[in-house]
C-alpha cells in the first residue's frame, strides 16, 4: 500500500490531499451512527438483490409450480409468484438471502427515519445545512418507494392487495388520476405490465437515485464539516473527534460488519413475508389480515381513518381516498421539507450553526416534533386495527372511532408534554449552572446573541 500511495503521489501529487483527508475529524457520539447503519443496509440490499435477481421471473404469464410445497401444486399462479416460491423453498440459500434482503429494507428505512429525527431534534438542519435536510428527506421518500416496489414484486395475495390499494389511490387524483394509473400500471389493474414496471423501478431507477442522493449527502457533509454537540473544546470553528484514518475508519468498518451480521441473524432465525402461505394474487380475494410493512402502515392507517368524503368540483369527483392517500402525505412531507425555512422565519435566526442543540434547548421544536411522531404512530397502529379488533374482541368500527379520537388527542398531549418537559430541563440546567460563561456576539442582522464562551483547543 505504501508503494501504491507513493507511486500515485509521484504521478498525481495527491499526498497533501490524502494527508488532509485522512486527518479529517469526525465526532464520536453514538447518535451519528444511524446514517452509517442506513448506508451499510443499502450495501447489503444491493448485494443480496443482485443474487435474487438471477432467479426472479418478472412475468404475469400463467405458470405451474412444481416444487417442494405440495399445497401449491396445480394452483393457478403467475410466473413471478412461482419463481419467488421456488427461490424461497427450492433454491440453495434463496430463502436466507431473500429474508436478509427484506430485513435490510426494513432496517434501512428505520435507520433513515431515526437519523432524520436526530437531525430534527438537535437542530442540525439549520443554516448552512438546509440543502442536506432536503437531500435526507428525499432519501427517506426514495427508500419508502424502493421498499414498496420490492415488496410488491412477488405477486402474492398480500402484495397484490397492496398494489390494488395503490392503484385506487392513484385513480382518486382529480383530472389526471386515470392517466397516472395507466402510466404506472399499464392499464386497468391487474395488468401484465405491472410487475415488469415495478421491477425496472426497483432495480434500476430507485437504487440509482438513492446512490446519487447518498453521494450528494456525503459530499455536503465533507464540505461543510460535521456538526457536534456542545462540550469542552468544541466551538463553532472546529470539530472534536477521531481522525478518519485509522480511528474512525476502523470503527466504521466494525459497525458495517456488525450491521451485516445482525441482518444475517434476522434472516436466518426470524421468518418474514412467507408468501407460500398467502397464495397467488387473485382479484376477487383479499388476504386477511392484510398488513403492509411498517413504513407503509401509516398510509394504510390514514386510509382506514380517513373521512368518507366525496366532493364534486367543476364536474370532477374527488373521492375519499384522495384526502387520506394523497393530500395528507403531501402535506406531511411538504411540512417536513419546508421546516428549516419555517423555523428560520419564526425564530428570525439566520446565523450559521455548527454546534447542536439539546432537545431541551428548543422546547417549541421538541413539542412539535413529538406531536408529529405521535400522529404518525397512531396512524401506523390504526393500519392494523382489524388484527387488534380480533385479538381484543372489539368491533372494528369501535376501533376506528377510538383511533380517530386518539389521532386528535394524543399529538396534542404528546406535544404539550414534551414542551413542558423541555422547558423544565432547560430551567433546571440554568439554575444548576448559574456561573456558566457566555459571550455576546453581533449577528449579521445587526442584533446581539448570547453564546457559550469559546474554549480554545480540541482536535481539528
Amino acid at each position: 500500500m505504501r508503494r501504491l500511495v507513493l507511486g500515485l503521489d509521484d504521478r498525481l501529487g495527491i499526498a497533501p490531499i490524502l494527508q488532509k483527508a485522512l486527518r479529517k475529524a469526525f465526532p464520536d457520539n453514538w447518535s451519528f451512527m444511524f446514517g452509517e447503519v442506513a448506508l451499510y443496509c443499502f450495501l447489503v440490499l444491493v448485494a443480496t438483490g443482485v443474487y435474487l435477481g438471477f432467479f426472479f421471473d418478472a412475468s404475469t404469464a400463467p405458470a405451474t409450480y412444481r416444487g417442494s410445497d405440495v399445497a401449491l401444486h396445480a394452483t393457478p399462479m403467475s410466473a413471478a409468484y412461482a419463481s419467488v416460491v421456488r427461490l424461497s423453498l427450492d433454491t440453495r440459500a434463496g430463502l436466507l438471502l431473500r429474508q436478509i434482503h427484506h430485513w435490510a429494507a426494513l432496517v434501512f428505512i428505520a435507520a433513515i427515519a431515526l437519523h432524520m429525527s436526530r437531525v430534527f431534534f438537535t437542530g442540525a438542519f439549520r443554516r448552512p445545512r438546509e440543502l442536506n435536510w432536503i437531500v435526507g428527506m428525499t432519501l427517506l421518500v426514495l427508500a419508502m418507494a424502493a421498499g414498496f416496489t420490492g415488496y410488491s414484486l412477488p405477486d402474492d395475495l398480500l402484495s397484490g392487495t397492496g398494489l390494488r390499494i395503490a392503484y385506487s389511490v392513484l385513480l382518486s387524483v382529480p383530472v389526471v388520476g386515470g392517466y397516472l394509473a395507466f402510466l404506472f400500471f399499464g392499464g386497468i389493474f391487474p395488468t401484465a405490465a405491472a410487475i415488469g414496471r415495478l421491477l425496472f423501478a426497483h432495480v434500476f431507477i430507485l437504487p440509482a437515485l438513492i446512490a446519487g442522493a447518498v453521494a450528494i449527502h456525503l459530499a455536503i457533509v465533507w464540505r461543510q464539516k460535521h456538526t457536534q454537540f456542545r462540550g469542552p473544546g468544541r466551538t463553532e470553528q472546529n470539530v472534536v473527534g477521531s481522525p478518519l484514518w485509522p480511528n474512525y475508519a476502523m470503527k466504521s468498518i466494525g459497525l458495517g460488519l456488525a450491521v451485516a451480521a445482525t441482518l444475517a441473524g434476522l434472516g436466518a432465525f426470524f421468518q418474514i413475508n412467507p408468501i407460500w402461505l398467502y397464495g397467488p394474487y387473485r382479484a376477487y380475494d383479499v388476504s386477511a389480515p392484510a398488513q403492509p410493512d411498517w413504513y407503509i402502515g401509516w398510509l394504510e392507517g390514514a386510509l382506514r381513518l380517513g373521512p368518507s368524503w366525496s366532493i364534486d368540483v367543476a364536474n370532477h369527483t374527488i373521492p375519499a381516498p384522495f384526502f387520506a392517500g394523497i393530500l395528507l402525505p403531501a402535506a406531511f412531507f411538504g411540512l417536513l421539507y419546508l421546516w428549516p425555512f419555517l423555523e428560520r422565519r419564526a425564530t428570525r435566526d439566520g446565523e450559521p450553526h455548527q454546534l447542536l442543540d439539546r432537545p431541551s434547548d428548543a422546547p417549541v421544536r421538541t413539542g412539535i416534533g413529538a406531536a408529529v411522531l405521535a400522529f404518525a404512530v397512531v396512524l401506523t397502529l390504526a393500519g392494523s386495527d382489524d388484527v387488534q379488533a380480533g385479538i381484543l374482541s372489539i368491533p372494528v368500527q369501535s376501533m376506528v372511532t377510538g383511533y380517530r379520537w386518539l389521532l386528535v388527542v394524543l399529538p396534542i398531549v404528546a406535544g404539550l408534554s414534551a414542551y413542558r418537559i423541555a422547558c423544565e430541563l432547560r430551567a433546571r440546567r440554568s439554575i444548576s449552572q448559574p456561573d456558566a460563561r457566555v459571550e455576546i456576539v453581533r449577528t449579521e442582522a445587526g442584533g446581539f446573541d448570547e453564546r457559550p464562551e469559546s474554549i480554545p483547543g480540541g482536535r481539528r
